[in-house]
């Protein structure tokens, strides 16, 4: 068995193993006509559930063959033009290149007597981004495992420092002052502000939601309001948490406004730019994103709009020192010792001890293409969501909800015979389920105003307007099935 193991005397072997992987991802790459192949649960369940896992086949083109009919033949190509679900991006070939090394070599970034040289890259990559947001020069951060984990350490580190100290506390970390604690979020904005506020132990309503104006931004109003309320009533504004970029319509939050209630009232400033953060490299769209800079902490999705593999996030403080919440020391890892000998040991920022160096991917995009090839990408995709939203507007078969600061369309198909909400709900859902099982494209879904509505995420550059017009065509035809059958059926 030892010949599985990667070191000198394998290295032959590892590269015909790798080189044969990727010759067959490629090959499917370059055959693959739809995003998705239709295939079902029942159908591919028991492909996999026949196989037994003692009994390995031993031999890596067997196994490649497998892989072949349990995954690759079935898997969603996020690369497909037609793919415009979720926030999954196609990923560009350096960044694949550094997954391909990082994997191998295999630091883990917790300690610099485990990377060295990965310490800091990804440190670098830090200042890099920092500078492209403008938090300042005290400002630092530590790559994370995606947006949810950025969000939760960004709010464990408000949490802590609006803790200490003030009149009428009756003690640090008592389960009465964080019941005091409230944070401030859109309602458009991410899951993970409350999924966070309740493993940070905060109180069931610690999550103030701010109504959306029609552009579904926070409503800097109800926000100025609320905070007033919640200082009269004896509660401390824990945090602010703007969105540059929501899931379901890629609206940006109005970041100078919010800032200014931030310092008025003593809260944390965070931006969620987890979807946004591609205009950080915007040739022409930057400005919509002013205010960013006056944040305290900062969420950035590299493998949203960077066109990274997953994973690939960070989050950014503008003051170093507030890491130290997040800071553990153990006498087998990182002991204390190690902050006077100025040992850089990257666990100190992390919430994860043990972290792979997924920065590598964004360091060899950087090198290869440059900060300005990554934003022409991502100005494309934003370009192409303008001339969506031009067709659906002009399209009397659907109604489109807003006009996009990103790349995100939300909208849904009205027959011209039917009045009935409900049954043009049903007709909407039947339309992305028929879409899903042909495989011809995939289509997200979400609810505006208690009403389902179908949702493009267009994040690849690939995508035209003859795709969108395509798929469009594709989803009226779905629901215009689906209510002739219904009419049939009421018969």
């Amino acid at each position: 068995m030892r010949s599985h193991l990667l070191n000198d005397t394998t290295a032959d072997r590892y590269r015909r193993s790798v080189t044969e992987g990727v010759e067959r991802v490629a090959a499917r790459l370059a055959t693959t006509d739809r995003p998705f192949t239709g295939v079902t649960v029942d159908d591919l369940a028991p492909r996999i559930e026949r196989i037994d896992l003692d009994k390995p086949l031993h031999d890596t083109t067997a196994v490649l063959d497998e892989l072949e009919e349990v995954y690759l033949q079935d898997a969603i190509y996020f690369h497909h033009p037609r793919y415009l679900a979720h926030l999954n991006c196609p990923v560009v070939i350096p960044a694949v290149l550094g997954e391909a090394v990082l994997s191998a070599v295999n630091s883990s970034l917790d300690t610099w007597d485990q990377s060295a040289g990965g310490t800091l890259i990804e440190r670098k990559l830090i200042d890099w981004t920092n500078e492209r947001i403008g938090l300042g020069p005290a400002a630092d951060g530590v790559f994370t495992s995606g947006g949810s984990q950025s969000n939760l350490q960004a709010l464990l580190l408000a949490r802590e420092e609006a803790k200490p100290g003030g009149e009428g506390w009756e003690g640090e970390g008592t389960r009465a002052d964080l019941g005091r604690l409230r944070i401030f979020a859109s309602e458009a904005g991410h899951f993970s502000v409350k999924k966070s506020a309740k493993l940070l132990g905060l109180a069931p309503d610690a999550v103030v939601s701010i109504p959306v104006d029609h552009d579904k931004r926070m409503q800097t109003v109800a926000l100025a309001h609320e905070l007033e309320r919640c200082r009269q009533d004896g509660l401390v504004p824990m945090a602010v948490v703007a969105t540059a970029g929501t899931t379901d319509f890629g609206s940006i939050d109005p970041l100078p406004e919010i800032a200014e209630l931030c310092s008025q009232f003593g809260a944390w400033m965070h931006v969620d730019a987890a979807y946004g953060c591609g205009l950080l490299t915007s040739l022409k769209n930057r400005d919509r994103i002013d205010g960013i800079e006056r944040a305290d902490s900062v969420t950035v999705d590299y493998h949203k709009s960077f066109f990274q593999p997953v994973s690939s996030s960070a989050v950014l403080v503008r003051d170093a020192t507030t890491l130290r919440h997040a800071t553990y020391h153990a006498e087998y890892l990182n002991p204390r010792r190690m902050v006077q000998e100025r040992i850089p040991n990257q666990v100190d920022k992390s919430l994860q001890t043990t972290r792979r160096f997924d920065a590598l991917k964004l360091w060899m995009t950087l090198r290869v293409m440059g900060a300005d090839g990554i934003g022409e990408l991502f100005d494309e995709v934003c370009d192409l969501a303008a001339e969506g939203w031009k067709l659906l507007a002009a399209d009397p078969r659907f109604d489109v909800v807003v006009q996009p600061s990103l790349s995100t369309l939300v909208y849904r198909y009205i027959p011209a015979a039917v009045t009935d909400p409900a049954e043009i709900d049903r007709a909407n859902l039947y339309a992305r389920k028929a879409l899903f099982a042909s495989g011809d494209a995939v289509v997200a879904g979400t609810k505006v105003g208690g009403r389902h509505y179908l949702k493009f995420t267009l994040l690849n550059p690939e995508t035209t307007t003859d795709d969108i017009a395509a798929v469009l065509d594709l989803i009226a035809g779905h629901a215009e099935q689906y209510l002739g059958e219904s009419l049939d059926r009421a018969c």
